[in-house]
């Protein structure tokens, strides 16, 4: 009798990204145990990766993990909804007003050219050492792209969708929410996923500046006691953060534009 072959069920769509990424990082861990084995590196320079995995799980236990993390997170969060409310508003005005964009064209890009790492100590200083400052600098990165995305999309909308919505006499409301907005998300999404980028960016970046909480804070503290594997904690803390933002995106993205599927 011959044996029947086992059907392996297929991955579902939806997990595919999740399996991508853990993969990824899989693979990484796995050349860089295989280097620090090799080379004999010492610790403070490239702690091997069980080194890394005590110090999370020191972090853990203590509770600084979920404490610094949170902290990060809730202020990704905070800023990324802000800086791409604000974008999106902005865009969608200049997006109908070319006149407008170029009077406004120069003064953005040029708070879009301006260093953000000159412009992170001005923030402390106009704003404090607060959470307020960390705030505003995470918008300020993640507006400029959600902001071109915007206008990118509006813009793009076919003519002939336009027409169908003046035929039906759509109010201006009506319009941007049946047939503009629906019509430019896809480069929305881009803007926002590329804003999410800049978030997580920014937060570590505000928390490195000043602050007693964040893994950018995490970050400082295990640089200035020569604690390598702590800061390869915090560091790989940070990457899964924007990786969990990244997925976050890319399904909500799905779920919403499943009509052009």
């Amino acid at each position: 009798m011959s044996e029947a072959a086992v059907a392996v069920p297929p991955v579902p769509r939806r997990v595919l990204p999740i399996v991508d990424h853990l993969a990824g990082i899989v693979a990484i861990v796995i050349a860089w145990q295989v280097y620090v084995t090799a080379t004999d590196a010492p610790a403070y320079m490239l702690p091997a990766p069980g080194a890394v995995g005590s110090a999370l799980t020191d972090l853990a236990i203590s509770g600084a993990l979920w404490r610094d993390l949170g902290f990060t997170f809730g202020n990704v969060v905070f800023g990324l909804v802000l800086g791409a409310l604000a974008g999106f508003a902005l865009g969608f005005v200049l997006a109908k007003s070319p006149t407008l964009e170029r009077w406004l064209d120069g003064p953005i890009l040029l708070l879009q050219t301006a260093p953000k790492i000159a412009l992170a100590p001005l923030f402390v200083i106009w704003f404090g050492f607060g959470t307020t400052s960390k705030i505003v600098l995470i918008v300020s990165l993640v507006l400029f792209p959600v902001l071109v995305a915007t206008i990118v999309g509006l813009r793009g909308v076919p003519q002939n969708a336009l027409e169908l919505a003046r035929i039906l006499k759509l109010t201006t409301w009506q319009r941007l929410m049946r047939v503009e907005l629906p019509m430019a998300l896809p480069e929305i999404f881009i803007g926002l996923r590329i804003g999410a980028v800049q978030a997580v960016v920014g937060a570590i970046l505000g928390e490195w500046m000043s602050g007693k909480l964040g893994l950018g804070h995490l970050m400082t503290f295990a640089s200035a006691t020569y604690k390598t594997p702590l800061l390869f904690a915090a560091v790989l803390l940070t990457v899964a953060l924007g990786i969990a933002v990244h997925v976050s995106l890319e399904a909500a993205e799905r779920r919403l534009l499943r009509w052009k599927q």
